[in-house]
C-alpha cells in the first residue's frame, strides 16, 4: 500500500493481508501490517546472514508490551519477508524532529517503557544493539514501540560480543574500543536517547566518523542545566564510560534503572499494562494511516523492485514462521 521505511538491505511496506488464513487466522482478514523485505544477494555479499537469522529467531521469542510484534516470516528465491504489526503512529524520531524537546514528563514516559522492552530483552538474553529514535516507533495512543532487531544478538551473561555494529552517535565506548560487549551496551544506548529526547539532539556530535568516536570515548558528558537533578543523576549512571560502573550492570540489573529516583511515579506494572497514558498521541486518522511517516518513504514507487537470486547454498532454511493464533489459545 505504501513505502514506510528503507535500509541497507530493502524497504518496509505498509501491506494489508487478504482474507483469513487456512486456521482461521488472528486478523480479521483485513489486517494491516509493516513488511520488511530484505535481498539475500545483498545479505550474504555483506556477510550479514547471521544478524538477519538471528532476527527472525529473536522476534518469534519475543512477546512485549512495547515491542513490534512478528506475525510471519517467509521467503522467496531472492528475498526474505518479515510480517510484523504496522504501528500507525510513526517513528519517535518523526515527533521529536517536530516538537524539538520533550519535557521531562513526556520524556518519562517513553523512557520507562524503553526500559521496560530493554530489560524483558535481557531477560532472554538479548542484546538490542541499535537502539535508537528511528527503530522506536508510537502506536495511535502514544506508546512507543521498539523495532528493527538486525543487530541483536543473544548473549550469555558471561559472554562478551567484539563484532563492531550499531549507530555511532549511541555506541557505547566499550564497542568502539572493541573491548567486547554485553548487555550494558544497550542501557548506554538508553542513556543517549533520553539525552536526546530531552536535548533535542545526542551529547556527542560530530561530522567526522573517527572525531566522534574519539569524543564518545574521552569527553565528557556535558548536562543541559535546566534539567532536573534526578534526571542528572539517571544520566550519569546510564552514561558511565567504564561498562562494570553503569547503572544496570550491577546485581540487581534492570532494577537499578527502574528504582532510581527519577522514576519515583511511575507504577511498573501499570506502566506494562499500558494503563500510564503517554500525555501526546499522535493525529492518526485510522488503523492504516501513514500520515505520521516521512514523505521521503510514503512518496516511494511502490515497487517490490526484481532481485538476482543468490547461486550459493541455502543460506535460509527453516525461515518461514507464522504466530501462534492468540484466539485459539486462548480457549
Amino acid at each position: 500500500m505504501r513505502v514506510v521505511g528503507k535500509g541497507a538491505f530493502g524497504k518496509v511496506f505498509q501491506v494489508r493481508k487478504k482474507g483469513l488464513s487456512n486456521d482461521g487466522g488472528f486478523d480479521d482478514g483485513d489486517g494491516i501490517f509493516a513488511m520488511k523485505v530484505m535481498k539475500k544477494e545483498s545479505i550474504i555479499k555483506n556477510n550479514h546472514v547471521d544478524y538477519m537469522k538471528a532476527e527472525r529467531d529473536i522476534l518469534t521469542k519475543v512477546v512485549h508490551p512495547f515491542i513490534v510484534q512478528l506475525r510471519y516470516s517467509f521467503q522467496t528465491k531472492s528475498k526474505l519477508y518479515l510480517i510484523l504489526d504496522f504501528i500507525n503512529g510513526g517513528h519517535l524520531f518523526y515527533h521529536l524532529y517536530r516538537q524539538r524537546i520533550f519535557s521531562e514528563d513526556q520524556a518519562m514516559i517513553y523512557a520507562a517503557e524503553i526500559v521496560s522492552a530493554v530489560s524483558h530483552l535481557h531477560q532472554y538474553g538479548i542484546v538490542h544493539r541499535d537502539l535508537k529514535p528511528e527503530n522506536i516507533l508510537m502506536d495511535s495512543d502514544g506508546h512507543v514501540m521498539l523495532t528493527d532487531f538486525g543487530l541483536s544478538k543473544e548473549i550469555d551473561a558471561s559472554s562478551r560480543s567484539n563484532s563492531m555494529c550499531g549507530t555511532t552517535e549511541y555506541m557505547a565506548p566499550e564497542i568502539l574500543l572493541s573491548k567486547g560487549h554485553n548487555k550494558d551496551a544497550d542501557w548506554w544506548s538508553t542513556g543517549i536517547l533520553l539525552y536526546e529526547m530531552l536535548a533535542g539532539q545526542p551529547p556527542f556530535t560530530h561530522a567526522n566518523r573517527k572525531k566522534l568516536q574519539e569524543k564518545i570515548i574521552n569527553e565528557k558528558v556535558k548536562l543541559p542545566p535546566r534539567l532536573s537533578s534526578d534526571v542528572h543523576s539517571l544520566l550519569k549512571g546510564l552514561l558511565q564510560k567504564d561498562p562494570s560502573k553503569r547503572l544496570g550492570s550491577g546485581p540487581r540489573g534492570a532494577n537499578e534503572i527502574k528504582y532510581h529516583k527519577w522514576f519515583r511515579p511511575i507504577n511498573w506494572k501499570k506502566l506494562e499494562a499500558k494503563e500510564l497514558q503517554p500525555k501526546f498521541k499522535p493525529d492518526v486518522g485510522g488503523k492504516d494511516c501513514t500520515a505520521n511517516f516521512d514523505k521521503c518513504w510514503t512518496g516511494m514507487p511502490l515497487d517490490d523492485s526484481p532481485a538476482p537470486t543468490p547461486t550459493t547454498g541455502d543460506h535460509f532454511q527453516g525461515y518461514t514462521y507464522e504466530a501462534p493464533n492468540p484466539w485459539l489459545s486462548s480457549i
